[in-house]
């Protein structure tokens, strides 16, 4: 009998997209079959993933470091790129501050976002934990001095008559060469190689089912998408989908070694000798 297992992402056009096939009953399973999606914001998987609440997750990979003793990343679903990193934002106003004496909001104590913030300026010590959704409004408005701003907010913050002080990301890959990692799907370790190997081979064929027929994706995602112009839904897609999605492969997982690394030499999340990801790739 298939065990049911419990899966969460986020409702952002790159996990709607990756996972549309695989919850529309496009890819065949043989051990394992999924309750219903919970679609979230990273953040509350975040927090999930540290009770142990889903079997599978997606994740922030500055989540990933706190929990590698109970769930592994998958080789496929991630997301990793180049260009495609956290922007720290502002109106301006506060140019004329230290930006230590900034308040900056960002997008959940956990996310990949928070903890580039954490190594890029380790003495800004103001930090406003918000919803990813609210940080422009929250800048915009001047409740903040700054925000560090993920997702369809790349594609959009200068509408709002913001500017980008920082790309976290382009600083990452200029410090360490490499491309950034952002998020991954995780699941529990204790499913054993056979159902973890499963997990992460389907994924991968639901995203090879997504590109092969993406207007069947289209309602999904706009379901979901808090940003409905086809243009953005389409950018923001063709940004955090690639092939590292696919395969994070040996560069992805230099890019994952090193940031973790990084993180544990900040004190920003315990110290591990656990392998971050599935042996199979």
């Amino acid at each position: 009998m298939a065990a049911e297992l419990t899966i969460g992402y986020s409702p952002c056009p790159n996990d709607t997209f990756i996972f549309y096939a695989l919850m529309h009953g496009k890819v065949g399973l043989e051990h394992i079959s999924f309750a219903d999606e919970i679609l979230d914001d990273v953040e509350t998987l975040n927090r999930w993933a540290l009770e142990g609440r889903l079997d599978v997750s997606k994740l922030s990979f500055h989540a990933l470091g706190h929990v590698l003793d109970s769930y592994v990343m998958l080789t496929a679903g991630a997301a990793l790129g180049r260009g495609c990193g956290p922007l720290l934002v502002t109106t301006g106003r506060g140019r004329a501050m230290n930006m230590e004496d900034w308040s900056i909001a960002i997008p959940g104590r956990y996310t990949t976002a928070a903890m580039l913030l954490r190594l890029y300026a380790p003495r800004c010590g103001n930090l406003r934990l918000m919803r990813f959704d609210e940080i422009m409004e929250a800048v915009r408005r001047g409740r903040v001095d700054a925000g560090v701003i993920i997702h369809e907010s790349r594609f959009t913050y200068q509408d709002h008559g913001l500017e980008c002080v920082q790309d976290l990301g382009a600083w990452w890959e200029e410090l360490t060469g490499l491309p950034i990692p952002l998020g991954c799907i995780a699941a529990r370790r204790t499913l054993g190689d056979t159902v973890l190997g499963e997990i992460d081979r389907a994924v991968r064929a639901s995203l090879q089912w997504a590109r092969a027929h993406p207007e069947q994706c289209r309602d999904y995602i706009r379901q979901h998408a808090r940003e409905l112009d086809e243009p953005i839904l389409r950018s923001h897609i063709d940004l955090y989908v690639n092939d590292f999605s696919l395969g994070v492969g040996d560069e992805g997982k230099a890019a994952v070694a090193e940031f973790l690394r990084r993180g544990r030499a900040a004190g920003l999340f315990p110290e591990s000798d656990t392998t971050a990801w599935i042996g199979t790739d």
